[in-house]
């Protein structure tokens, strides 16, 4: 008893709210599985998903690259392909008349030498985007499954809450959309999950740091000089009277980077900070 009534205590009226809210919107609409959409039986309510539809997921494991979190296939690597290209660009465009050695020692000099060009320190995911959760990512994103982002972010908490702590992370920026499409959706679900997983770390969210100025094509669809031009001026950081020196930038999947790579970029332009990364799925990459 003694230990119920502090923690009671300590939880704010908007959590004891949300908690309430919860209770009813569970006994109307019972939850359901993020995996099958399937509604979960009482017992496995609290843990938000089939045990069986569990199984299916794939999880980042293993060697991971030391940039952007993607899995490595060669546990020699440090790097992906990916962010190698990425640093092949970066040199290019800060020393266009020297060439990039392409031995592996040679590449981590380059990057010990441009670290502060690349605007993200680093960045982790939580799931392969294969298998069922890509069909999972599609309802979170246009089917109106704004629940799936407590589940996601329960996942994040379980799997990098140590990892975000260690970072000191300040705020939590999500992805910002463009505001006629957000509109005509009606949510952004990386700011869905960024609210869920502030509100499980205690980590305020800002979601007005970074605005999304101009409506962009599928990075997926493009090759690397496109993505670039695609991107340009398409973000835009506001005027703010709150300076941080850590924050974590959040979306629901991370395909090429270069979406992630703009909007730190303004986070960094007026203010020297570390930026990192978190998103729910990852592609594998090259």
């Amino acid at each position: 008893m003694h230990m119920d009534g502090p923690r009671w205590k300590k939880s704010s009226w908007g959590e004891k709210l949300r908690t309430l809210l919860g209770w009813i919107c569970d006994g109307f609409y019972p939850r359901r599985c993020p995996i099958c959409d399937e509604i979960l039986e009482p017992e496995e309510a609290e843990q938000k998903i089939h045990n069986i539809c569990a199984e299916k997921l794939r999880y980042v494991t293993g060697a991971t690259c030391m940039q952007c979190g993607r899995p490595l296939d060669n546990d020699a690597r440090e790097y992906c392909y990916d962010c190698q290209r990425l640093w092949r660009i970066i040199t290019s465009e800060v020393a266009s008349s020297q060439k990039l050695k392409q031995n592996q020692s040679a590449l981590h000099r380059q990057m010990g030498i441009l670290q502060n060009e690349v605007p993200i320190s680093q960045g982790k995911a939580i799931y392969l985007y294969q298998g069922p959760i890509k069909e999972t990512m599609y309802r979170f994103k246009y089917s109106n499954k704004r629940e799936y982002a407590d589940f996601f972010a329960e996942e994040a908490v379980r799997i990098y809450g140590d990892w975000i702590r260690r970072k000191n992370i300040q705020a939590i920026v999500p992805v910002p959309m463009y505001m006629p499409k957000q509109r005509k959706r009606g949510y952004n679900q990386a700011e869905a999950f960024a609210q869920a997983l502030g509100r499980k770390m205690n980590i305020p969210v800002d979601v007005s740091l970074v605005k999304r100025v101009k409506d962009t094509k599928p990075q997926k669809e493009l090759n690397d000089l496109e993505r670039k031009n695609n991107l340009k001026n398409a973000f835009q950081k506001t005027e703010s009277i709150v300076q941080y020196s850590h924050i974590l930038v959040v979306d629901d999947i991370y395909t090429t980077g270069s979406t992630a790579m703009a909007v730190a970029e303004q986070l960094r332009k007026t203010n020297t900070c570390q930026v990192y990364f978190l998103s729910i799925c990852i592609g594998k990459g090259m």
